[in-house]
């Protein structure tokens, strides 16, 4: 079949062109925004949106652009929406059997001080899964629990986006790490080493901005010591693993230390004033700006925790152990599933290969996106054993037997949980279609090309290229395979560090995984917040542009400045 080359500059304008290629994303934000536009509704609008750019501004053949519309949609199932359906049964089990209220209460038992809850499960315990399984998992879980715990339903999904940003780089055991060592030819070691030298400044800074979202910079600064012990044991243990260990147990490693480091320092440390109000600062009026419903104040004794009660007596040791039981056994085999030796056992005996007939390797991406023409794969590997959401259902059915549910019960309730995510689990599916639409049609690489033309400024605007990236696809694995390449040639144009500006696209993109919106949906779906995704989007854009700005700044002092410079690995 006759190839057909990507076009960047159709309208021979490159700022048309680059409005021209804006357009879809401007669109499903601006609907999803606005709150009148169902999500699912948005996310079909807008792929319809962009297949007409695609053909009619950016000439790509029809066949072609349908073809790869169909890919993504199918990817958005697996493996995002198969984690997102497996971890809502898992979740909808717990909750049924009164499991999860337990957990919750216990959870609350090691702090009643809702600051220090949200440092335990959307920091810590979110990293943890961010690195096990990533795509979607962590917020998931912790939106699902800070649910349980009372938080409202914008502020448990709200912080659980923003928590879930300094960890993303090294997410699902690397793998953003892989795809971007596999675009730019650089060792994986290096880049995650170079990474490592950027995301601990986030990652002590990020537990500090998490708590002032929440309850305001008073708040924040009363409990400023846990906050420290929190971030700071993440940061440091972020940057010794990577960059003298691997890149693949980041997240792993620095989350287990950073709860335990949390927990022991609570044994000695508790807040004068234990904030118990679960209202996000500003969005709550009833309760006032969420301000903290104050008890024992000035009481707190350290190690002086409260007891777990559910149904109004106190829960046993056993059954707060049991309450644990399903998360642990879910951590457990998302953590095999994520490793390398178990899916090479699975996926040579449980893998279907299938090369998109009229769209594999028919599409060229040329220069200046690559340095000589490539073509496009378009491979759907259905790896349906190794897949994430494959272990995730596992843990659940091991669960719910362990819970004494029925054969019969577990199987209804799966199909109940299929019936409540069928608008999340379409909107998904509309969302990667198209974001893998909008990359074979060229149409991101234009947008792309437009932050690459900024000169001396590039290493602040490179860096909001993975920003845009994650945005776009919702991934930073995706974000990196997509503009890995076209970092590593415009840096080498300016005669800056390819690693610098390579590892700058994965820590700029961790800050836009908050409002791409993919994750948006996620989060309203686990925390029951349907058809109100608009709220979500507007409560955590500002933070995301400003977050990955700081990041951007690093960056440009990393390329100019000394003695930042002096951390750069160079080629």
């Amino acid at each position: 079949m006759q190839t057909w080359n990507q076009v960047y500059d159709p309208f021979g304008n490159p700022w048309l062109s680059t409005l021209a290629a804006s357009i879809p994303v401007i669109a499903l934000l601006g609907m999803i925004a606005s709150g009148k536009v169902q999500a699912h509704i948005a996310a079909v609008l807008s792929l319809v949106i962009a297949l007409c750019v695609a053909i009619f501004a950016f000439g790509m053949p029809a066949g072609l652009a349908g073809r790869a519309a169909l890919l993504g949609m199918v990817t958005g199932f697996f493996p995002i929406g198969w984690i997102i359906l497996n971890v809502i049964f898992l979740y909808r089990l717990t909750v049924e059997k009164g499991w999860f209220a337990t957990l919750q209460q216990s959870v609350a038992g090691i702090t009643q001080d809702r600051r220090i809850q949200l440092l335990l499960v959307a920091f810590a315990f979110g990293a943890f899964f961010e690195g096990a399984g990533g795509f979607g998992t962590p917020v998931a879980v912790t939106g699902a629990i800070l649910i349980g715990l009372g938080f409202s339903p914008l502020a448990a999904s709200g912080l659980s986006l923003i928590a879930n940003t300094a960890p993303v780089a090294y997410g699902a055991l690397g793998a953003p790490i892989q795809g971007l060592a596999s675009v730019t030819g650089y060792d994986p070691y290096i880049l995650g080493a170079m990474i490592g030298r950027q995301l601990p400044f986030f990652s002590v800074l990020v537990p500090f901005w998490l708590i002032w979202v929440f309850a305001g910079f008073r708040g924040m600064i009363r409990i400023w010591p846990p906050i420290l012990v929190c971030g700071a044991s993440f940061a440091a243990a972020q940057f010794l693993i990577s960059n003298y260990v691997n890149p693949w147990i980041v997240d792993i490693g620095a989350s287990l230390v950073s709860m335990g480091a949390l927990v022991l320092f609570l044994k000695f440390w508790q807040p004068a004033q234990i904030w118990t109000s679960p209202a996000l600062r500003g969005h709550d009026p009833s309760i006032g700006y969420g301000q903290p419903r104050p008890v024992s104040v000035g009481a707190a004794v350290p190690g002086d925790l409260p007891k777990v009660h559910v149904g109004g007596r106190t829960a046993t040791s056993r059954e707060i152990m049991m309450a644990w039981v399903p998360w642990i056994i879910l951590s457990v085999v998302v953590a095999i599933w994520g490793t390398g030796w178990f899916k090479g056992l699975v996926n040579p005996l449980f893998t279907w290969k299938y090369e998109v007939p009229g769209l594999h390797n028919v599409i060229m991406k040329v220069p200046p996106v690559e340095a000589h023409p490539k073509p496009e794969a378009a491979v759907f590997l259905f790896t349906y054993m190794s897949y994430t959401g494959t272990g995730v259902l596992i843990a659940a059915i091991i669960s719910g037997l362990i819970m004494r549910f029925s054969p019969l019960r577990l199987i209804t309730a799966y199909l109940e949980t299929i019936w409540v995510l069928r608008y999340s689990l379409v909107t998904i599916a509309a969302m990667l279609a198209l974001g893998v639409l909008t990359r074979y049609a060229g149409v991101d690489a234009t947008l792309g090309l437009a932050f690459a033309g900024t000169g001396i400024l590039y290493p602040f605007f490179g860096t909001l290229l993975g920003w845009l990236g994650v945005a776009l696809t919702g991934s930073d694995t995706a974000s990196n395979v997509l503009f890995g390449g076209l970092q590593k040639i415009t840096s080498e144009q300016l005669g800056l560090s390819g690693i610098l500006m390579a590892s700058a696209n994965s820590s700029g993109g961790v800050m836009g995984k908050m409002i791409d919106a993919q994750s948006i949906v996620v989060a309203s779906t686990a925390t029951g917040y349907f058809g109100q995704e608009g709220k979500i989007l507007r409560f955590v854009f500002w933070h995301s542009i400003v977050l990955a700005s700081l990041v951007g700044l690093l960056v440009m002092l990393q390329a100019y400045v000394h003695p930042f410079s002096a951390m750069v690995i160079h080629p």
